[in-house]
This record gives structure tokens, sequence and C-alpha cells, in this order.
């Protein structure tokens, strides 16, 4: 079982960087670890992905070139790091794990999911 944790997150204003971290129990190896956001009365939305066992990362339409996912193989942690931040990128954030090889956009593909940390941009 890799229960992800996220802590971080924080108020940050627009145009601001903020970084958030997934940590997991077990180790990532073998799976794909992916970023989701929810804003309230929306539906979770796909952010970014990273496939362990490649490296490859996936990031959603909204977030490319602004969002990048890096990982720590020692520390057993994923980063999302978030530049030129937006009021509409204020989300509940989560980390959640799935098999190697999954769509990576799929929400149902991700076995674990965690709490979430909230994000709120101010503008």
């Amino acid at each position: 079982q890799v229960q992800p944790v996220e802590p971080g997150g924080g108020l940050v204003q627009a145009g601001g960087s903020l970084s958030v971290s997934c940590a997991a129990s077990g180790r990532f190896s073998g799976y794909t670890v992916g970023w989701f956001r929810q804003a309230p009365g929306k539906e979770r939305e796909f952010v970014g992905a990273i496939s362990w066992s490649t490296g490859f990362r996936y990031y959603g339409d909204s977030v490319k070139g602004r969002f990048f996912i890096s990982r720590d193989n020692a520390k057993n942690t994923v980063y999302l790091q978030m530049n030129s931040l937006k009021a509409e990128d204020t989300a509940v954030y989560y980390c959640a794990v799935g098999p190697q090889g999954i769509e990576p956009k799929f929400i149902a593909g991700y076995n674990y999911w965690g709490q979430g940390t909230q994000v709120t941009i101010s503008s």
C-alpha cells in the first residue's frame, strides 16, 4: 500500500510561486503519481502526473508551462512546483497513486489518494 500525504499548501499572491510535496508510506517505485485539484463547485481536475519508472511527465492543459513535477528518489517524494499562479489555481490539491501504465488523466485509475492540501491564490 502506498498512501500519499501532502503537507504544505498555503496562501500566495497572484503571479507568485508555491511548491507542494507528496510523500508516501510505501515506495513510489513502479507507480504513477498524479496531482489533481478541485475548486469549490467544480469537478476534480487533472493537473499532472509522473511515471516513477520512466520519469515521463504529463500535464493538464490549464497548467502546462507553469507547473512542473519533479521527484526525489532518496526522499521518496514528488513535488509540484507551481509558477505564475492565478486566482483560478485556487483549489484543494490532491496527490494520488496508481499502477504503472495507467492513463494519467483518468481519475478512476488511481488507487490511493491523499487528503488534499489547500492552495489559495490572492488576486
